[in-house]
């Protein structure tokens, strides 16, 4: 078997060229790996699990878990912002109020 990045022959059941020290093959864990759009939904509406699943994958499964603390963090700033907007609105509208109500 030859290596994929310096092309030198490598032995088959090798996973890390000894040469260039790129990995050759993947681990089984690492051909289920992949980014799911159903996990960072997931993480987006429910952001502390989310992060647990992050927490809990990045080791094994990457690119899993990047999709589900990516839907995290994108959760908890959309929550934040409309946190500051709400105060916001709230703000404006008593300014409003108590602008409209005649002084005695």
């Amino acid at each position: 078997m030859f290596c994929v990045n310096c092309g030198k022959e490598i032995d088959e059941r090798a996973e890390i060229c000894p040469h260039c020290g790129v990995r050759v093959k993947r681990s089984a864990a690492l051909e289920n790996d992949a980014p799911n759009a159903g996990f960072a939904v997931l993480g987006f509406f429910f952001p502390l699990i989310g992060l647990i699943l992050y927490l809990v994958w990045k080791d094994e499964f990457p690119l899993r878990a990047g999709s589900c603390g990516k839907g995290a963090l994108i959760g908890v700033i959309v929550s934040a912002a409309l946190a500051v907007l709400y105060i916001v609105m709230v703000v404006c509208i008593v300014g409003i109020l108590a602008a409209s109500v005649p002084m005695m």
